[in-house]
């Protein structure tokens, strides 16, 4: 009914580790919201999104109000609890508790135990973040339940649909309502599937807010000096993805090459743990212990990880999330994968395509002094949640 103050309802979902920096910006900017004059925010004394002179310290027009659901889709310590204690995210509402199993098993469960979840709770939004079981899975319940989608991270394509990922983005961006897009690629990727264009807002990229928000932690915890490397002197490395981890002959191949660049840079490894366990399973993990330069790490917080990723020589990764993260920093990346949903980080920021066959030769590339520029992408600026939840309050 027109001139009725309606609280705005949402459900926020995070179900694996990367979704956790995805949340916590809009966690943030609802927040600034809900409390457009907060006097221990004095960088931001008004708020951009909704300027108030009132000095009523709840947003009179209207409130925001929020869930968070964490499917449990990630539930190990270091790769959950970790990152919402650094992120300074509440203690989610909802726990789902879903665990880990088969694609069809995961998603299943997200499916029964969720839509008990929206029953309950009637949101006007259910916002989706990334590419996930958990991100499609919720996606289709809310559907279902004819609540409306957002999907922040929409439009990013590999056009590699062995990736479920891949499927994931392609579900969820079909089924949403609004799609919040990182960059130019993904507006172009979703008019061409046929999304209608008013669908479609290009807001920047949700990660680079949450590390332009924590880069002076990350920065003041000198992460290279707790793990014994030299500053700008070390290889920082994360693998994880099926088609790199899963086949002896290819993690063997990947980690003869791991350690012969350890005889010419030191390289730290947090390893996750589905590496791990593929490791052991290897027999791979004694070959590691004879090598003092190559550094096997326990997964570690999301401070460490920004403080070292910055301080690297250059970054090895299979990560969707750090291709981003390094454009933003200038730092060299090289992507092991045979292509990328993120190609904005080749064309304008610091990241290369790597391969088994190339890896050896692009490493001596990157040790002998190649450093792309790189620019930083249009609206990677720190300011994507304002705009999403601006977005959402005029819808």
């Amino acid at each position: 009914m027109k001139g009725v103050n309606k609280e705005l309802k949402l459900i926020l979902v995070a179900g694996a580790r990367p979704n956790f920096m995805k949340i916590a910006p809009i966690i943030s900017d609802i927040k600034k919201f809900n409390n457009p004059i907060n006097p221990t925010n004095s960088s931001n004394p008004t708020n951009p999104i909704n300027p108030s002179n009132s000095s009523n310290p709840i947003n009179p027009i209207n409130p925001i109000n929020y869930i968070l659901v964490h499917t449990g889709q990630h539930y190990d310590v270091e790769m959950s609890e970790t990152f919402f204690r650094e992120l300074e995210l509440p203690k989610p509402d909802i726990n789902l508790a879903v665990g880990s199993a088969s694609h069809a098993v995961q998603t299943g469960e997200i499916l029964i135990r969720f839509e008990k979840v929206c029953l309950d709770e009637k949101p006007d939004w259910v916002i989706v973040v990334g590419d996930v079981n958990s991100t499609m899975a919720c996606a289709l319940v809310a559907v279902k339940l004819s609540i409306k989608v957002a999907h922040v991270e929409a439009g990013l394509r590999s056009f590699d649909r062995t990736m479920p990922e891949e499927i994931n983005r392609l579900v969820t961006d079909a089924i949403s309502d609004l799609l919040f897009t990182p960059s130019v690629d993904g507006d172009e990727n979703l008019m061409r599937e046929g999304v209608p264009k008013e669908k479609i807002k290009r807001v920047g990229n949700i990660m680079i807010d949450t590390l332009i928000a924590n880069l002076d932690k990350a920065r003041a915890r000198k992460a290279w000096e707790k793990f014994g490397v030299e500053r700008g002197n070390y290889v920082f490395v994360t693998l994880h993805r099926p088609s790199n981890v899963d086949d002896r002959e290819v993690m063997s191949g990947i980690f003869t090459n791991l350690i012969r660049l350890s005889e010419k840079a030191p390289v730290i490894f947090p390893v996750h743990p589905r590496t791990r366990k593929q490791l052991e399973g290897f027999g791979m993990l004694r070959q590691a212990e004879n090598s003092r330069a190559l550094k096997l790490l326990d997964p570690i917080g999301y401070h460490d990880t920004i403080g070292l990723v910055e301080n690297s020589r250059f970054v090895l990764t299979d990560s969707g999330g750090l291709q981003e993260e390094t454009t933003f920093l200038k730092v060299p990346c090289l992507t092991l994968r045979p292509n990328t949903e993120r190609p904005v980080t080749i064309s304008h920021g610091t990241n290369k395509l790597t391969s088994l066959e190339t890896m050896e030769r692009d490493f001596d590339y990157v040790l002998n002094g190649y450093h792309p520029k790189g620019t930083i992408p249009d609206l990677w600026d720190g300011r994507t949640g304002e705009r999403i939840i601006e977005i959402l309050v005029k819808a």
